[in-house]
């Protein structure tokens, strides 16, 4: 189950995350998103673990617990939407002549 964690302090690293959903079972992956271009955490991630059972009870213990000073928000990730691609243009807005 791929598990959505928002609200972190900007001090939670991916080994924090692994460390403390690790607790509850084997977990496959843990990454602290960061910002690209100032490679500052953006305070969200997300936690893949194997076992379904175990995901839920790490939901159900750890949402709204205190992790590095901050209450975290802990919950099932829903998928990704498909998008089509990473456009720039503003939402797909129609060219509309000003004059």
């Amino acid at each position: 189950m791929n598990i959505f964690v928002a609200k972190l302090s900007s001090r939670t690293k991916s080994e924090d995350l692994e460390q403390i959903f690790g607790e509850f079972g084997e977990v496959t992956s843990a990454k602290v998103i960061m910002d690209r271009e100032t490679g500052n955490s953006k305070r969200f991630g997300f936690v893949e673990m194997s076992n379904d059972d175990e995901a839920a009870m790490a939901i159900e213990k750890l949402d709204d617990q205190e992790l590095d000073g901050s209450h975290i928000v802990v919950k099932k990730a829903r998928p990704r939407e498909e998008t089509g691609g990473r456009g720039g243009n503003g939402g797909h807005r129609p060219y509309r002549n000003r004059y």
